[in-house]
């Protein structure tokens, strides 16, 4: 499924600046689904085991590479996808930038062939999001009626036996919250103003995701908790598996803004999630040094925006080669959210741990040129 343009027309593959799981990923989804011969759940494109397989990677008998959408433990994974098979719906739980959002896209796009059904929290988020609204003109003219009715992501999701999202759960309104609980507990969405109820087709589930260190959350109430089986998206175990993971979604992302794909790009890659972790975990890498932790998160997610900001600085304000430079002042911005006490925290790092590291001289410079 495509999205339309404002004229009506969809547009086309190459132009679009981030395609859907289910556009980006057809050929793959075809072929999986081709060799499928596992028992599938009622309306799912997939069995959970080639669900797991998609998102995981894999290859298949006939040859066929599937790429791995998630880097992290397998029974995560297969605990989400079984979690989904059931009647509990599924809340995935993690500091930011654990890929809570890319692997509820890639869960929806491998079951229900469209990761379109979300619905975004945040502060102002309204019940209607949720539940359901109304064409006001045709309210007016002919009263309530199922002609007025504008249904909401989760309720269409219900109507066809397909996957709704909603994405920072937390981040709603906590009475807004709660008019999940009729849904995923009856699997029914009442509509008094019908005296009618929109009941939930078999297939229909809910992904939910959520994080504890934004500000501005809403704690989940026991009620709506009990519906859910969370299951938390641990940050990368190690250097290799974040590096990994760093490169394959540059590499994307890369692709899509027809950047250049650089292959001596590997060491920047690895010297910017050397540092975040570092400054993530407060210790070195060889545990000998202690170190300050800045007010940021340092994700995943922000060491690939910091790496696709400087591949972009290499192509087009460079030789072409990422090096130091382009991706030093990425490095800084993200760990100088708080001005005063990270500056401290990032001069300390750069004086105490880089300076004397083999290897990174030219990091070192880059970052006391950056900072003047």
């Amino acid at each position: 499924m495509t999205a339309q343009t404002a004229h009506g027309s969809a547009p086309e593959a190459a132009e679009v600046l981030r395609a859907h799981a289910e556009d980006a990923f057809a050929a793959e989804l075809a072929a999986l689904a081709a060799q499928d011969d596992r028992p599938r759940p009622e309306r799912w494109r997939l069995s959970p085991w080639a669900v797991a397989t998609y998102l995981l990677g894999g290859t298949l008998p006939d040859g066929t590479v599937i790429t791995p959408k998630y880097v992290g433990p397998r029974r995560t994974v297969e605990v989400a996808v079984t979690t989904l098979a059931t009647d509990r719906a599924l809340l995935l739980l993690g500091v930011p930038g654990t890929a809570k959002t890319w692997v509820s896209e890639h869960l929806a796009a491998a079951i229900s062939g469209d990761s379109t059904l979300l619905v975004q929290g945040t502060a102002g988020t309204p019940e209607e999001a949720v539940r359901y609204g109304w064409n006001y003109a045709q309210l007016l003219a002919h009263g309530p009626s199922r002609d007025a009715l504008v249904p909401s992501p989760v309720m269409r999701a219900m109507a066809h036996g397909q996957i709704a999202r909603v994405e920072e759960l937390t981040r709603i309104p906590a009475d807004v919250q709660d008019s999940l609980i009729t849904v995923l507990s009856e699997k029914t969405l009442p509509i008094p103003e019908l005296g009618a109820e929109q009941q939930a087709v078999r297939g229909f589930n809910l992904i939910a995701t959520a994080n504890d260190r934004d500000r501005g959350v809403n704690e989940l109430s026991s009620a709506l908790r009990r519906r859910f089986n969370t299951v938390v998206l641990p940050l990368p175990g190690s250097l290799e598996e974040e590096v990994e993971i760093v490169s394959r979604r540059v590499a994307q992302l890369g692709r899509s803004l027809d950047l250049p794909q650089l292959p001596d790009g590997a060491a920047e890659i690895r010297r910017v999630v050397t540092v975040f972790r570092e400054l993530r975990a407060g210790v070195t890498a060889d545990g000998r040094t202690k170190v300050k932790t800045p007010s940021g998160t340092l994700s995943t997610a922000e060491a690939i925006s910091v790496v696709t900001n400087g591949l972009a600085l290499a192509a087009h304000f460079g030789d072409g080669a990422l090096r130091a430079g382009d991706v030093v002042p990425g490095v800084a911005g993200a760990v100088l959210r708080d001005p005063g006490a990270d500056t401290v925290v990032w001069q300390e790092y750069l004086e105490g741990v880089l300076r004397e590291r083999d290897g990174w001289k030219d990091f070192y410079r880059a970052a006391r040129e950056n900072a003047h």
